[in-house]
């Protein structure tokens, strides 16, 4: 028999408030529609919706696709974070500006409210050990990163396959630099400068990861040890968030089986 107790049904949904205050856009999801350039864009599919920002594709009559990102705009325990939303939309915005003239990395279409912008979609597949990988690919890739170094950015986020895209053009194509870093963010001062040596390293280190992991026949004997060099930096980074992420997984995992919470990319 069902409890009519206002405290039952506050236990009930108490789990499923959490969760949502976890999404960016909280209980919203991404538009149905947006305007891009006189053409109406229809939502196609959300992909990624997690505390920081959601992410969808979306196509025009014709099926041209484009990727919308929209970052937070839901407050956190009664604190407002649209400001934070802002400054994490015109910061990645600003990344993919300083990359524009790379055909590897998507260009910046225009932006949707003021949390949100629109990138080109890149026809592909996102890189994985089970996938084709083309010969030469992590080549290419390790040389785009060195371009991206050169000119003082680190990318940071190369641990996660699913950003590192394996074009139609058999190209490698980066997307998502949500947490990417460069000198502008504290200035071009000697532990900034020793901070973003120590990402460049990080980003190479991860490459060479996958290499080994989707391309062992083109990795070499100096490049197979250092693949296997995880830094004291990133073994306490793991320490510290990977519970958080389990503990994440697990509750959304929970919420969406019992029919408490969207499945659509809410992860």
């Amino acid at each position: 028999m069902a409890s009519n107790d206002p405290r039952h049904r506050d236990r009930k949904t108490r789990p499923a408030r959490a969760a949502y205050s976890m999404r960016a856009l909280g209980k919203a999801g991404l538009p149905d529609v947006i305007h891009l350039q006189g053409n109406d864009y229809r939502l196609v599919r959300s992909v990624k919706h997690d505390f920081f920002a959601a992410t969808g594709f979306y196509a025009d009559a014709q099926g041209r696709r484009v990727v919308l990102k929209i970052s937070r705009t839901e407050e956190f325990a009664g604190v407002p974070l649209v400001w934070l939303g802002r400054w994490l939309c015109q910061r990645e915005q600003r990344f993919y500006r300083k990359l524009e003239d790379l055909p590897e990395i998507p260009k910046v279409l225009g932006a949707v409210g003021e949390t949100g912008f629109v990138l080109q979609h890149v026809e592909g597949y996102p890189l994985a050990r089970n996938s084709p990988i083309p010969d030469g690919f992590f080549q290419k890739l390790q040389r785009l990163l060195c371009e991206l170094h050169r000119r003082g950015l680190a990318y940071v986020d190369t641990n996660k396959t699913q950003n590192i895209l394996v074009g139609a053009d058999g190209r490698p194509h980066l997307v998502d630099f949500q947490i990417s870093w460069d000198l502008e963010e504290l200035g071009p001062w000697k532990l900034n400068r020793l901070w973003l040596r120590h990402l460049q390293k990080e980003d190479l280190y991860h490459i060479l990861k996958h290499k080994r992991r989707c391309r062992p026949d083109e990795l070499s004997p100096v490049e197979r040890r250092m693949s296997r060099r995880r830094s004291a930096l990133l073994r306490v980074h793991r320490f510290i968030l990977w519970p958080y992420f389990r503990l994440r997984r697990r509750t959304f995992q929970r919420l969406r089986d019992t029919g408490r919470l969207s499945p659509e990319g809410s992860k």
